[in-house]
């Protein structure tokens, strides 16, 4: 079943278009480049000060572009206000009026735009039906939990009928059980609502599951564009290796000499590539205990996962993870051998960091 928006919800197309934003010398975001494709549910992933929540507050036009143009549906926005880029925002901060009702806080951005009166109960209905929220109608924000709230948050954007949501990291206040299951009801939002969404977080796995697309930003430079399994299978460079999965790319230093990887503590023959620095990178659920002993090393750490066990050694100056079956037994400063064929490897240029 999906939910129609009704007449108010158009297609929205969002072009970024050689975007960039700058205080002085200091750049926020590097000439942007995008086209986001009408329903797509596009997730900004970094680190703190990359650009991300910079980028989206342009797109809202809560910040003034240095640089480069906005288009929705083909029309530029850089000088239309926030108010009339029809874009509704959820915050990290769930902004809500203490003194309304979760009813009427819902209710104000139909008050505000003015929308005939008559259709309000139906949609605020409609949207707190969406969010689980019909029997909290009557209460006070500070009569909610925190994921209560943030879906109030949720219901109020979805009332609005915007052509895009615009949402800035608003799972951050929650406790770790509550991300889960809000994050649930946000990716199942998005297929009901089929509206163009932005989201921006920090959170690898946010970003994995959420996203039909990922951006992966450091330092306002644009690093990848892609689906979440191209970006986990094929990072494009040691950053976005080292920033995606849980755990990230065990990434090692070395050299490749006649098609053998030699690095501290690692030697894996079988690869086809000229001689010269790299960094090798394998994820900890690739390498395997039987086969080989392409690793072998003392255990510096082991992580019981309940379906796994984590073993971390260190190799050179690199700590790197294999997951073993939750079985493994061993101990702190026991020999670890594991195979790391050449064939689950990535590899990266030594000096640019950039995939060879």
């Amino acid at each position: 079943m999906h939910y129609a928006l009704g007449e108010g919800a158009a297609m929205a197309e969002i072009e970024l278009r050689n975007l960039s934003k700058r205080w002085g010398g200091f750049v926020g975001v590097d000439r942007f480049d995008l086209t986001i494709p009408d329903r797509e549910f596009l997730v900004l992933l970094g680190p703190s000060g990359c650009g991300k929540t910079t980028t989206m507050r342009m797109i809202a036009g809560l910040e003034e572009i240095t640089e480069g143009d906005i288009l929705i549906d083909g029309r530029r926005v850089n000088d239309l206000d926030p108010k009339d880029r029809d874009v509704a925002m959820v915050f990290q901060s769930y902004a809500l009026y203490p003194n309304l009702d979760v009813y009427e806080n819902i209710r104000f951005p139909l008050k505000v735009r003015k929308i005939d009166p008559a259709t309000h109960k139906d949609r605020v209905m409609r949207a707190a039906e969406m969010v689980e929220l019909t029997d909290f109608l009557h209460r006070r924000p500070a009569e909610l939990s925190g994921g209560q709230r943030q879906r109030v948050a949720l219901a109020r954007a979805i009332v609005r009928q915007p052509n895009v949501f615009l949402m800035d990291e608003p799972l951050s206040n929650l406790d770790a059980k509550l991300r889960v299951s809000t994050r649930a009801q946000i990716k199942n939002l998005s297929h009901e609502l089929q509206v163009t969404t932005i989201y921006v977080t920090h959170d690898q796995i946010e970003a994995m599951t959420l996203a039909d697309r990922v951006v992966v930003m450091n330092k306002g430079v644009v690093q990848q564009v892609g689906s979440p399994t191209e970006i986990y299978d094929r990072p494009a460079n040691t950053f976005v290796a080292g920033f995606i999965g849980n755990p990230a790319m065990n990434l090692v230093e070395g050299q490749m000499r006649g098609g053998v990887f030699t690095g501290a503590g690692l030697d894996i023959p079988g690869f086809s590539l000229p001689d010269g620095k790299v960094t090798l990178g394998f994820r900890a659920e690739d390498a395997t205990l039987e086969g080989g002993e392409e690793l072998h090393a003392p255990i510096y750490t082991l992580e019981l996962l309940g379906d796994s066990t984590m073993v971390t050694v260190r190799i050179g100056g690199a700590l790197v993870s294999v997951k073993a079956p939750k079985d493994f037994r061993a101990e702190i400063g026991d020999m670890f051998r594991a195979h790391i064929p050449a064939s689950i490897c990535h590899v990266f240029d030594g000096d640019t960091g950039e995939r060879v």
